[in-house]
């Protein structure tokens, strides 16, 4: 399975079960980051905000795909959905590997839902808090879950993201096995060591 990251929380995983998008960002969206184009066999958004429900960018094969999806209702803030609404997460298992993507998570999970996401071969979890789970609270989140592979998105970084959003350094200084990768694409298999995986963001 490759793992490719376009910026934000948009991931394209690539299987022998097909390709799925997870939540493309529409143009102008997210400060800092090019347009997407994408080809896939399917496309998934966690909600409907701009920088995440751009799925009319993904060209979709019309094959479908085999890849499991399973969804988990939770919400985009600490209020119950509030302020924010709701934001739905997402687990794919393909080749015997299973990802979750947490889109906009903003709340605790429940343990419930804590269980349901415990086994994971990787996580992509948003780390820049105000929208989300902060630095602090993604740290929890992957010390509760203890995924293989930890994969920050929703972050601010050098040359793109939000103003009000914190830096990856914060997220990166609680962690004790940063992994940095120079492109934006991690071949995740049965034997990926643990680790917090740095992808490289592909800016305008």
């Amino acid at each position: 399975m490759h793992l490719t990251w376009n910026g934000h929380s948009c991931f394209a995983l690539e299987t022998q079960q097909g390709t799925v998008v997870l939540d493309p960002y529409r143009p102008g969206s997210v400060p800092g980051l090019p347009d997407l184009k994408l080809n896939a066999d399917g496309v998934y958004c966690s909600h409907g905000h701009n920088d995440h429900v751009g799925a009319e960018l993904v060209t979709l094969s019309g094959k479908g795909h085999t890849v499991q999806v399973e969804e988990i209702e939770t919400y985009h803030d600490p209020e119950q959905g509030a302020l924010r609404g709701k934001n739905t997460i997402r687990i794919f298992t393909a080749e015997g590997l299973r990802v979750a993507h947490l889109g906009d998570l903003g709340c605790e999970l429940t343990p419930e839902q804590a269980e349901r996401l415990t086994g994971l071969d990787a996580l992509l979890l948003p780390v820049g808090g105000h929208y989300t789970i902060d630095a602090q609270q993604a740290r929890k989140v992957v010390e509760q879950l203890k995924p293989r592979v930890a994969v920050p998105m929703h972050y601010r970084g050098e040359n793109f993201g939000y103003d009000v959003i914190g830096p990856l350094e914060d997220y990166l200084v609680l962690c004790d096995d940063v992994v940095r990768y120079p492109g934006n694409t991690l071949e995740l298999t049965a034997d990926t060591p643990v680790q917090t995986a740095v992808l490289t963001c592909p800016v305008k």
